[in-house]
């Protein structure tokens, strides 16, 4: 009884703390290509996206729980990756499993089915909201298997897929929802960012050209579209992607740090001129100029942008000083 009482203190603690913290949540995942780390992180959204979100609330009503499971478990699993391996995908597609109840005889047995297809699609965007990623894919298999029409679960799948690193089978899982649904900018963008990931950049363009079309005020999209292009050196179309997501600015901006990132220090340097003519006092172009020029042997200009940031940075030091 006693036992019991502390659980249901730590589970009333633990929820309490959760709903205090769900207005601030924040999510901070990082996809693994750098450049597309470095666009990011100056403020331009990239990545995948996941469908109908909740990433927020779901992670932090499911923190208590998870905090229980790993009190239970003694912390077993904790901080280790999940590997997924070929007999994990066939138990989680598989509807039948098999049971042995002795040595000699054996039953076949269904994985428990204690819900709708929708409700296991559910449980599954939970999980893998979660990070839960096993788990996530043998829910969503199970709800693909009530219900082979649910393109949400492909799409998904997809996902969960591409982060266990199995990205030929995430590929699959995209396609099916795309044929579904032909108009899912969401999912025509994350197969279009996972190709981009595997260095298949014209495939990459091509899907997320149209995922553009059908959701043109999408930043995501559209910045995704940018780094593809960057690396089939196609920089102008990249800077108009780019210009389209964030402005003419911030567009300037990425290019030519995708720019400088490729080692076109030269080419470079129009982009953060343009962003100096518009912007006089921008830091971030005086202080790449300063640095660009001096690296092409620019060395009056290189000082002339030193000359031009100092009073700005003079004037803002000043100003905390006050």
């Amino acid at each position: 009884m006693r036992k019991r009482t502390v659980i249901a203190i730590m589970i009333a603690v633990a929820l309490t703390f959760s709903f205090s913290a769900m207005w601030s949540a924040e999510t901070d995942g990082r996809d693994g290509d750098t450049s597309a780390n470095i666009i990011d992180a100056n403020g331009a959204p990239v990545g995948k996206t996941e469908k109908k979100g909740g990433n927020k609330v779901a992670r932090v009503l499911s923190a208590p729980f998870r905090a229980i499971g790993r009190l239970f478990n003694r912390g077993k699993d904790e901080g280790k990756m999940q590997r997924l391996t070929e007999k994990d995908v066939e138990r989680f597609e598989s509807v039948g499993a098999t049971r042995f109840a002795d040595v000699k005889t054996s039953e076949q047995k269904r994985p428990t089915m204690t819900g709708t297809a929708r409700d296991h699609l559910a449980a599954g965007r939970v999980m893998l909201n979660t990070g839960n990623i096993n788990e996530a894919i043998s829910e969503l298999s199970l709800a693909l298997s009530l219900d082979s029409n649910l393109t949400e679960a492909n799409s998904l799948l997809g996902l969960a897929y591409d982060r266990k690193g199995m990205h030929e089978r995430a590929k699959d899982f995209y396609e099916r929802a795309i044929k579904a649904d032909k108009e899912d900018s969401q999912t025509l963008n994350n197969l279009g960012f996972s190709l981009y990931l595997n260095g298949n950049y014209r495939a990459a363009v091509d899907k997320l050209k149209k995922a553009a079309k059908l959701a043109p005020g999408d930043q995501r999209i559209l910045n995704n579209l940018a780094l593809a292009q960057c690396r089939l050196g196609k920089y102008e179309d990249a800077y108009k992607s780019f210009a389209r997501a964030g402005g003419e600015v911030n567009g300037r901006l990425n290019t030519a740090t995708m720019l400088e990132r490729a080692g076109r220090n030269a080419e470079a340097i129009p982009y953060y001129e343009a962003v100096r003519r518009l912007q006089p006092t921008n830091t971030i172009a005086l202080r790449r100029l300063a640095d660009l020029y001096a690296s092409v042997g620019r060395y009056d200009e290189s000082k002339a942008a030193q000359r031009a940031l100092s009073p700005t940075t003079g004037e803002i030091a000043m100003f905390w000083g006050n």
